[in-house]
């Protein structure tokens, strides 16, 4: 199992050293949630962070952008390095421009959709995705509890996945425990966004090593 840490459940003022556990921690990568305020009733952080996290952060960065018109910072991701632009399908009128710029700009491209929004939205575009990511919970807040209509989600678009024969990873965020985490791992995910679970941990490593074993 791949597993993405998602900061916003990190402690802030320790963020230096949150950087540096998950360097030296078996995640495969960081997930990072910019959120605008518009788009979700929510603000977290943005490029001030996202540029001094960069070069300290050893794991590739999972960049998830809950924002209206991402495509103005594919560039700018880009440029810091983001390895995954991840964009969401509810704020990209022109979803397969979107998809090209992204790949454009050297990244891998990844599409989420909310909680609300039927895998069939992505049929189109499914073969050219790196990746789709399932909201398991309603994006802007960490801390909620997992959707559990999320596992029919992940059933459907794995066998949307096979019979397109796209190459798309599947990954999920919101509400990823140990228990949630074996169902999902049994439904077909392929990526573990988790936050709160993570980093609210007495042994954090500990959590990511049990999670990769899945």
């Amino acid at each position: 199992m791949i597993v993405s840490p998602s900061l916003l459940a990190a402690d802030f003022t320790r963020l230096g050293e949150e950087i540096d556990m998950i360097n030296h921690s078996r995640a495969d990568w960081l997930h990072l949630d910019i959120m605008d305020g518009v788009f979700v009733p929510n603000i977290s952080f943005g490029f001030s962070v996202l540029e001094s996290i960069a070069p300290i952060c050893q794991k590739p960065m999972d960049v998830h952008l809950m924002i209206v018109e991402p495509e103005k910072f594919t560039d700018r991701l880009a440029k810091l390095g983001a390895a995954i632009m991840n964009v969401h399908c509810e704020a990209c009128p022109h979803l397969h421009r979107n998809i090209q710029q992204i790949h454009d700009a050297g990244m891998k491209a990844a599409v989420t959709l909310n909680p609300g929004t039927p895998i069939s939205m992505l049929e189109d575009v499914i073969a050219d995705l790196d990746m789709v990511l399932l909201m398991t919970v309603n994006p802007g807040f960490g801390g909620q509890s997992f959707i559990t209509h999320s596992l029919k989600k992940v059933r459907d678009l794995r066998q949307m996945i096979t019979r397109t024969g796209s190459k798309a990873l599947i990954e999920v965020d919101g509400g990823v425990n140990r228990h949630t985490a074996q169902q999902l791992a049994e439904a077909g995910v392929d990526v573990l966004v988790s936050g709160s679970y993570i980093f609210g941990a007495e042994k954090p490593k500990d959590v990511i090593e049990s999670l990769k074993a899945l």
